[in-house]
């Protein structure tokens, strides 16, 4: 065999190698959005009865997280069921309350994390003005109005967990569009404009 043919072959075989690879990478991320959306069908079946019984109902046996509230932005048609804890599984999951111990309270402030090419890709289509609306598990809901958004790096974010304030921030990454996970958050500011609501 000339060294010619064993290049050629040598590069075929590579060229096989990152077609493989390609196709490995892609149904990962096939799969990640596949689990999103088929989580929150069963999140949305959690979250009906949990309203219904105003229990903690999980989404699946050895779920170690649970349903706990409901966000929606009514122009955008969007809407995602919130989980109790915020920790890697969860969030691979649906949206996650940040709040120390899985849990808020109306009329304090509300810190919802999700991640940005699944749950919270709708952010980047909220607008200075935007209605949104959280439903907590006895069915009360609080309408805010979206007030800003703002780019900041993960440890200048300027949000303090047990900070005394009513605002909701909806967090995920950014850039949206990014293949790998960087250092910088996008954050969706939100204020409260009407009292609780209970919804019957």
């Amino acid at each position: 065999m000339s060294a010619q043919e064993a290049l050629n072959r040598g590069s075929k075989k590579f060229g096989w190698l990152l077609v493989i690879l390609g196709l490995i990478v892609a149904s990962q991320g096939g799969f990640t959005i596949a689990k999103a959306e088929l989580s929150q069908i069963l999140l949305q079946q959690a979250w009906a009865k949990t309203t219904a019984s105003n229990q903690k109902v999980k989404p699946w046996p050895w779920a170690d997280t649970w349903p706990i509230a409901k966000i929606a932005a009514p122009r955008l048609g969007k809407s995602n069921i919130v989980l109790a804890e915020a920790g890697g599984e969860a969030l691979a999951f649906g949206p996650s309350l940040l709040n120390a111990g899985g849990s808020f309270k109306i009329g304090g402030q509300v810190l919802i994390a999700a991640h940005r090419n699944t749950h919270f890709t709708w952010l980047k289509d909220l607008k200075t003005g935007d209605t949104l609306i959280l439903q907590n598990s006895d069915r009360t809901e609080t309408q805010y109005q979206v007030m800003g958004m703002e780019i900041v790096r993960f440890d200048e974010s300027g949000i303090e967990e047990d900070q005394v304030d009513n605002r909701l921030a909806l967090i995920t990454c950014y850039p949206f569009d990014a293949k790998l996970y960087g250092a910088l958050r996008y954050i969706v500011w939100a204020e409260p404009i009407m009292s609780p609501n209970k919804v019957i």
